[in-house]
């Protein structure tokens, strides 16, 4: 007894398995103009993120296997919405290339540092988590203004944009910088 069995220790990996299978299918009906569908979906993989991580860290429950997928499904998700939001007109281009570029900055970093560095441990800081919450709620508020059609929503959306833009900006440079004073220590 208290012994928890193993197909239940691998239900926050099967959470994030959900939300990468859900990636797709948000961006189909993004594209396809059901914006509720791509609304709930989109909320469903939200509510993974949240579970998988909280089962996680409160049991133990943390893998090799959930630690490289959670962040995978997460820019996956959220890549494939802007990109979406953007190919359907209903997002602006040049948000979804700041987004874009302050990945692909982190991303020919941590490359760089793979090969060329002892390097292999890159936790993300209060400005990366702080954008990527922004970039979430922006990405909601921009789903729902097709959904609940009120003034206030659509408002609330064109203002998210700005901090989410500006806190996206920063967190890139606050990494180029972070990591650049790994490269000098290594």
């Amino acid at each position: 007894m208290g012994l928890v069995p193993d197909p239940l220790r691998s239900l926050p990996n099967l959470l994030t398995l959900l939300r990468l299978a859900g990636a797709p299918l948000v961006i189909v009906a993004i594209l396809r103009s059901d914006h509720f569908l791509a609304l709930a979906i989109f909320a469903g993989a939200a509510l993974t993120d949240l579970l998988d991580g909280a089962l996680a860290r409160h049991f133990g429950w943390i893998t090799t296997a959930g630690a490289y997928l959670d962040p995978i499904a997460d820019k996956t998700l959220l890549s494939g919405v802007y990109l979406a939001l953007a190919a359907a007109r209903i997002m602006p281009w040049w948000f979804v290339a700041i987004v874009f570029g302050r990945d692909l900055l982190i991303l020919a970093f941590s490359l760089f540092a793979l090969l060329f560095t002892p390097l292999r441990k890159f936790s993300p800081s209060v400005w990366g988590k702080l954008s990527t919450f922004l970039q979430i709620v922006t990405a909601v508020a921009w789903l729902a203004r097709n959904v609940l059609m009120y003034p206030a929503v659509d408002a609330l959306a064109n203002a998210l944009i700005w901090p989410s833009a500006a806190a996206t900006i920063w967190s890139g440079l606050h990494y180029g910088w972070r990591g650049f004073r790994l490269l000098l220590t290594h």
